[in-house]
């Protein structure tokens, strides 16, 4: 019996019929969101209208931000080995002469920025990580019919085997896709607009050439990308001109041509898939609605030329989920959940606009544009600083937060601001070992200290709002472990104790000319602690609030 079915038959031995959060859609922004909620201890259902997850590829890119939050999930290990880890981009004008590349070897986040996956195994990989939970089942074969939000609870009515149940959930979260009904049934529009082009999308099997990087040709004639695979496989995606039938451009013959004159030892190439897409940048007007929430491709839709249509999803999974599950305990009140919108909007829409610029520079409409934009391009290179903005994919919206869940303002140095995702380096224990950060802090609230920090305050006041708050020094790269007997580091005993070989952690903490970073659980940057303290009474303050208020200052 495969793992999806197993789930599904201990689903249908369920008895209970109120779940604290419901999620619609068994995708991977809903399956990740379900697993950081197992991880924060929330019961959960996830409903699927289908009897498995997608069998078929779908995204083929993924960014250190996403695995990130598979690490978080405590699946990565599982899932890095099904992942080809920093590919580049190398781009072709329309002579066929490479013109520019990108091939970042910054791992900011601690891996590379652009990583080739197949969605169906992470989703197989996720779904299956939700056995590691008592409370976390998958009802496949079910298919939402109606929803009713009462202020208290969300009352669904669903129907499996032609039958209909009932059940209710304090939250609903609709991460059903692009089309989803979720969305429909609460009225709210998509604004933005439909991508003029459609695409043709061929995935191959058993690849011959080991070459690792996508190329993209920026061919007025027929745009073209080619996208390695892990396990040999590969992807092109050919553009098609205004007037070509689509189901005739999925004849076998065209496609081998096509493929042909990019890459002859491709032609051959056993075709899994190949389908025609219409692609979109459309956001939805509002993604809360009472008790439901939006999530994935229901909130917003992404042409593909950046590779952030999945991974804007999983960003919505990280911010949401422990913002649930704080909420659900009782530890922080629901009006939290209202920064989820205006923490994420803001960023998948400066992505969604990203795509759009990269897909015309990608797409030239002519020979002459061509010349003009590919040539501009290449002298701009010849800059140091130009080049490594392209190389190091420095463009790319910096995931920080305008407004939203932060606390306080910081010097204009500050090398990473409040509302901003913190990186993440590899630190030491006091027995050698070497880890990521994050595998460090939890779960849940941290703080990481400078030596001779005195953040007595703060903890004293997240341990009386109820939230648990993990103390971590940083010792300097030049500094050794040395602790005298019956004596802490601190003034306060800190709950770990790292080295920051790097010296990339105190350089952020100096930068604001604070002594201390408090993280969120999902690690953006919720307040720097300034040595006159305070910055800490601010915290202190903020933490009593009932509730807090939604602001970009909680000063």
């Amino acid at each position: 019996m495969s793992a999806a079915l197993a789930v599904e038959n201990l689903s249908a031995l369920a008895v209970d019929t109120h779940f604290p959060v419901v999620i619609v859609g068994a995708g991977p922004t809903g399956l990740m969101l379900a697993n950081l909620l197992g991880i924060q201890g929330i019961k959960t259902l996830v409903i699927e209208q289908s009897h498995n997850t997608v069998g078929e590829p779908r995204a083929v890119t993924i960014d250190d931000e996403s695995l990130r939050t598979v690490q978080a999930t405590g699946l990565i290990s599982q899932v890095l080995p099904q992942v080809v880890q920093g590919y580049g981009v190398h781009y072709y004008s329309w002579r066929g002469k490479e013109f520019a590349r990108i091939e970042p070897s910054v791992m900011e986040h601690g891996f590379p920025k652009r990583n080739a996956f197949r969605q169906q195994l992470l989703v197989g990989q996720l779904r299956d990580g939700l056995q590691r939970f008592d409370t976390m089942p998958i009802w496949f074969g079910h298919e939402l019919l109606r929803f009713q939000d009462d202020g208290d609870a969300v009352h669904l009515t669903l129907q499996h085997d032609g039958k209909s149940k009932t059940i209710s959930c304090h939250w609903l979260v609709a991460c059903d896709g692009g089309r989803s009904t979720v969305r429909e049934q609460l009225g709210i529009q998509l604004t933005g607009s439909s991508y003029d082009e459609k695409w043709l999308i061929v995935d191959l099997l058993d690849r011959t050439s080991a070459f690792r990087h996508t190329r993209t040709y920026c061919d007025p004639v027929r745009p073209a990308i080619r996208l390695p695979g892990p396990e040999g496989t590969l992807r092109y995606e050919f553009m098609l001109h205004d007037g070509e039938d689509p189901e005739q451009m999925l004849d076998e013959a065209s496609i081998r041509r096509w493929i042909h004159a990019r890459e002859p030892a491709d032609a051959s190439l056993v075709i899994a898939r190949k389908v025609v897409y219409g692609f979109h940048a459309r956001v939805a007007e509002r993604w809360k609605s009472g008790r439901v929430f939006l999530a994935g491709d229901a909130a917003h839709l992404t042409p593909p030329f950046a590779g952030q249509g999945m991974n804007s999803g999983v960003r919505d999974a990280a911010n949401l989920a422990w913002k649930l599950a704080a909420v659900e305990r009782g530890q922080l009140s629901p009006s939290l959940l209202d920064t989820y919108e205006m923490e994420r909007k803001p960023h998948a829409w400066s992505l969604i606009k990203m795509a759009v610029r990269i897909g015309t520079f990608m797409q030239p409409k002519s020979i002459l544009m061509a010349m003009l934009t590919q040539g501009g391009l290449k002298l701009c290179s010849v800059y140091r600083p130009v080049r490594d903005y392209v190389l190091q994919l420095k463009f790319k919206p910096k995931p920080r937060f305008a407004q939203g869940f932060f606390i306080g303002q910081v010097t204009p140095s500050a090398l990473v601001a409040v509302g901003q995702l913190l990186p993440q380096p590899m630190v030491e224990m006091p027995d050698g070992v070497h880890l990521p950060m994050d595998d460090v802090l939890g779960h849940g609230f941290s703080l990481l200290a400078l030596k001779d920090a005195d953040v007595s305050a703060v903890l004293s006041s997240f341990a009386a709002a109820g939230l648990s708050c993990l103390h971590v020094q940083v010792v300097s790269p030049s500094d050794d472990f040395i602790k005298r007997e019956g004596q802490s580091l601190t003034r306060d005993v800190p709950d770990a104790i790292v080295r920051d070989h790097e010296g990339v952690l105190e350089k952020i903490i100096r930068s604001a000319e604070a002594q201390a970073v408090v993280l969120r659980p999902d690690r953006y940057v919720l307040a720097y602690l300034q040595r006159q303290n305070s910055s800490s009474a601010e915290v202190a303050q903020w933490l009593k609030r009932k509730p807090p208020v939604p602001s970009s200052s909680f000063s």
